[in-house]
C-alpha cells in the first residue's frame, strides 16, 4: 500500500444544478483537468470521484456529481444516483449559478443536507461573469454565507480551501484501529495466513492499516503467518493482544495464552469503520435463522471469489448447517447495497476497509430502520468458531451486549 485508502479519506462532494460548473471547481480545486468540462449541460451523469490532497486536511475524495435539475427519465435516475452520494459524503460543497440563483432545488437540497447533519459549503460560481451584487439576497434565500468564486479565474479558491479545512468534521473516521489498545512499548502479533486469497507482494488492507497505527502509537507489531504464533509466543511470552485472520481464528484461539486479549482484523475494521456494538447485536438474528430464509452477503471490494471463499463458501455454509436447511442467499459488492431490506432475515458484511465509515453506519441505519440484523465477517465467524466471547474482551461494550444476549 503506497497510497492512502479511498475508505480512509474525507469525502467532500459538490452538489448543484447542470452547467453551475462542479467539475471546473474540482479541476481549479485539484490544479488538475481531472474532470471532464462542457458547457453542454449534463455533461456528469454518474458521480466522478477524484482523490487528491489538501493541506492541511489531508488525503480526500471529490466527488463530482449530477446536477440536481436534471429532466426526463435518465436525469431521474441521475438525480437518484447524486442523492445516493449523500450517504457516502462528510462534507457537501453546494455550487451555485449566477443565472439561477437560490431557488427550490438548492433549498430542497440544502434542507436533505442539514437533516442529514452534514457541514455544508456554499459558493456562488462563475463570480467573473458577474452576479455578486445579489451575493447578499442570495445568502439571506440559502440562510449561509455564500463564497464567491471562480473556477476559470481561480478567485476565491484559496479562501474556499481554508473554509474547507475550518467546517470538516474534526473525527470523520473513528481515532484509532487498534492504537488505544496497545500503549507506547507494547506489543501486538499480528498472525496473518498467506494463502491462494492473499494479493501477490503485499499484505490487505486492514493488515496494513493495524501495522501503521500500532507504529503511530509508538507500540510494537510482531507479524507471522499461522504456523509462527508459538515461536512468536516463545520470543514475546506476553503481547498485549493477538490478532488474526478470520479464517484462522479457532487455530489462533487454541495457541494463544487465555490472559492474553485475542481478537479480528475484522473485528477491529467493525469497530473503526462503523458501530462493533451493533453488529454484535446483529448476531443476535443468526438465533432465528429457518430454511428458505434470505440472507444478504454484502463486500465493500469487488474481488474474485476464491476456492474456499470467505462470503461465497465459507459463510454460507456455516449459516445453513446452523438453520438446518438451505437459505436463500444474495451477494451484493462494492458500491451496491439494496435500499429495502424488509424481505432479508439477515444482513452479513465484511469489514468494510474499502468504504469510509459514513458509508458503513448508512448501511447500519438502512438496516436497523428495516428491522433486519446485521452482522459483519470477524464477528459472525468468531461465534461460529465459538471464540465470539474471547474475540470481544478488549471491547467491554460489546462484550456486555453479547452476553446480554
Amino acid at each position: 500500500m503506497q497510497d492512502t485508502p479511498r475508505g480512509n479519506r474525507l469525502h467532500i462532494a459538490l452538489f448543484g444544478r447542470r452547467n453551475a460548473g462542479k467539475s471546473s471547481l474540482i479541476n481549479a480545486l485539484t490544479g488538475q483537468e481531472l474532470a471532464l468540462v462542457s458547457s453542454v449541460p449534463g455533461t456528469t451523469t454518474d458521480p466522478v470521484f477524484k482523490a487528491m490532497e489538501i493541506l492541511p486536511l489531508g488525503p480526500v475524495v471529490l466527488i463530482d456529481t449530477a446536477g440536481i435539475d436534471d429532466a426526463g427519465e435518465l436525469g431521474e435516475l441521475r438525480i437518484k444516483k447524486t442523492m445516493e452520494v449523500l450517504r457516502k459524503t462528510d462534507l457537501a460543497v453546494l455550487v451555485l449559478d449566477p443565472a439561477e440563483g437560490v431557488g427550490v432545488y438548492e433549498l430542497e437540497l440544502k434542507r436533505r443536507l442539514t437533516e442529514q447533519g452534514l457541514p455544508v459549503v456554499a459558493v456562488l460560481n462563475k463570480i467573473d461573469l458577474g452576479g455578486g451584487e445579489h451575493l447578499a439576497r442570495m445568502e439571506e434565500a440559502l440562510g449561509q454565507r455564500i463564497l464567491p468564486v471562480s473556477a476559470k479565474t481561480r478567485q476565491g479558491i484559496e479562501e474556499l480551501k481554508r473554509e474547507l479545512i475550518k467546517v470538516a468534521p474534526s473525527s470523520f473516521e473513528a481515532p484509532h484501529l487498534v492504537g488505544d489498545l496497545v500503549g507506547p512499548g507494547e506489543t501486538a502479533i499480528l498472525v496473518v495466513p498467506i494463502d491462494s486469497a492473499a494479493p501477490k507482494g503485499r499484505l490487505i488492507l486492514p493488515q496494513v492499516q493495524v501495522l501503521r497505527d500500532l507504529l503511530d502509537n509508538d507500540a510494537m507489531g510482531l507479524v507471522v503467518k499461522e504456523g509462527g504464533l508459538k515461536e512468536a509466543l516463545d520470543l514475546i511470552p506476553r503481547p498485549k493482544i493477538v490478532i488474526t485472520d478470520s479464517q484462522v481464528f479457532a487455530k489462533v484461539a487454541a495457541e494463544t495464552p487465555p490472559d492474553v486479549w485475542l481478537t479480528s482484523f475484522s473485528i477491529l475494521m467493525a469497530r473503526y469503520k462503523g458501530n462493533l456494538v451493533e453488529l454484535v447485536k446483529g448476531a443476535k438474528g443468526i438465533k432465528g435463522l429457518k430454511p428458505g430464509d434470505r440472507v444478504l452477503i454484502a463486500e465493500a471490494c469487488t474481488h474474485h471469489p476464491q476456492p474456499n471463499d470467505i462470503g461465497r463458501v465459507q459463510i454460507p455454509g456455516w449459516l445453513q448447517r446452523y438453520a438446518g436447511g438451505a437459505l436463500d442467499f444474495t451477494w451484493v459488492s462494492g458500491g451496491s447495497f439494496p435500499e429495502d431490506l424488509a424481505s432479508y432475515r439477515l444482513v452479513v458484511h465484511c469489514g468494510g476497509c474499502m468504504i469510509n465509515r459514513r458509508e458503513m453506519l448508512y448501511r447500519l441505519q438502512v438496516a436497523r430502520a428495516a428491522g433486519v440484523p446485521m452482522v459483519n465477517y470477524g464477528v459472525l465467524l468468531a461465534l461460529a468458531h465459538g471464540t465470539l466471547d474471547r474475540a470481544l474482551e478488549p471491547f467491554p461494550a460489546a462484550k456486555k451486549e453479547w452476553e446480554e444476549a
